[in-house]
């Protein structure tokens, strides 16, 4: 058994949205008719020959932080790997002869167009291996496979302000 429910009737009026499309244009030409006759101040940045100052804390690329003794400081324990929501950040671990490191990274490589920067591998690394304070926030290039990092690059990139 099934019950039937009517549909409120509307007018032809209600039907073709004319009184709403003319509402509309209105508007979009009351803007247009203001921004010609009282142009105001936008916050426009004319990049790249003005580059805005981001604050210190903002999430650039990605870095891999050294040992004293300049080997990788990640022992491969997957966990920036199962935090990153994205999944952009592939390990390949291998054993290592330090007896006080039972494995490290032998490929460590971070896709950044995948990446969505929302720093989830720096809280989750236990021995603060992966940093984003590198200061570099625009990518260019012209391949997509150029724009895989891996842990040699990861490794060569300086923290902000460090000289080089």
């Amino acid at each position: 058994m099934s019950i039937k429910i009517e549909r409120p009737s509307t007018d032809i009026k209600e039907d073709i949205y004319l009184l709403a499309i003319i509402k509309g244009l209105g508007i979009t030409f009351k803007h247009l008719v203001s921004s010609i006759f009282k142009p105001r101040k936008l916050p426009i940045v004319e990049y790249p020959e003005q580059q805005k100052q981001f604050p210190a804390g903002y999430r650039g690329k990605h870095r891999l932080t050294k040992r004293e003794d300049g080997s990788v400081r990640c022992v491969a324990c997957y966990m920036c790997a199962t935090a990153c929501p994205a999944e952009c950040i592939h390990i390949v671990a291998e054993e290592v002869t330090d007896p006080t490191v039972e494995k490290a990274p032998a490929r460590f490589d971070i896709d950044l167009l995948e990446c969505v920067f929302c720093g989830m591998c720096v809280e989750a690394c236990p021995v603060d291996a992966i940093r984003m304070d590198s200061g570099i926030y625009s990518f260019t290039d012209f391949n997509r496979k150029d724009f895989v990092i891996t842990k040699e690059e990861l490794m060569a990139v300086k923290p902000q302000g460090m000289p080089d």
